[in-house]
């Protein structure tokens, strides 16, 4: 299947979801990436299944990355999102304007947040992508064509936050060692995770570089958004 057809049904696919909505509903901007939304949110779902059929204790046991437990890994994943949506959302409120703080995530940061309760971590992977699919569908068009440069002179285009977000959504599903499987990410999106599995530095994910000034994150390790 081709990249204009799959795009092409997700187009029709969103049409006919606003139908059956009515109005009030929130939508995407019709500029807005649609394929690279909709890995983000299958990959969203997929690490909800995923970390639903966990119980408390068993987010104490190890990931598929050594000395690094789940919990851990649910932990990156709801910071992400939330780093994400500071990100989308200074786009829409501050064009043009750098943001004051550097938009990182650092690995002893996201240590210490992972030994918060079962249930509140649980909370915080269910609320921050609420907020992110919030803040992607408040961008108007204008908003999709912004990068936005953080203190330490980092750039994030803005339409790019969905691709970052699939890639590191569902790398963190498979990382997780909680019945993922490679054969579930989407395909025109499987290699791209494939190359960023090998990744180590330390027994521990690192940070992979893309073209231009992007830095991809990745699951564990020195993180760069």
């Amino acid at each position: 299947m081709t990249a204009r057809s799959t795009t092409g049904g997700l187009d029709e696919a969103r049409a006919a979801l606003r139908q059956r909505q009515g109005a009030g509903a929130r939508y995407d901007a019709a500029s807005a990436p649609v394929r690279e939304l909709s890995w983000a949110r299958r990959g969203t779902a997929y690490f909800a299944r995923l970390l639903n059929a966990l119980s408390d204790a068993g987010l104490d046991a190890p990931s598929a990355i050594e000395d690094v437990p789940r919990r851990e890994i649910v932990a990156h994943v709801g910071y992400h999102a939330r780093a994400l949506s500071e990100i989308v959302a200074w786009a829409r409120q501050h064009p043009g304007i750098s943001m004051p703080v550097a938009a990182s995530l650092e690995p002893t940061a996201i240590r210490r947040k992972a030994t918060q309760p079962a249930r509140a971590l649980r909370n915080l992977f269910a609320h921050a992508e609420i907020h992110l699919n919030v803040e992607w569908r408040d961008l108007e068009d204008s908003h999709w064509g912004i990068v936005v440069e953080d203190e330490g002179g980092q750039r994030f285009a803005i339409r790019e936050t969905p691709l970052m977000r699939a890639r590191t959504i569902w790398l963190c599903a498979l990382e997780l060692d909680a019945g993922g499987r490679h054969a579930d990410v989407p395909p025109d999106l499987a290699e791209q995770i494939a190359q960023l599995l090998p990744a180590r530095n330390g027994n521990r994910l690192q940070a992979l570089n893309a073209s231009g000034a992007e830095t991809l994150p990745a699951c564990s390790g020195v993180i760069s958004l």
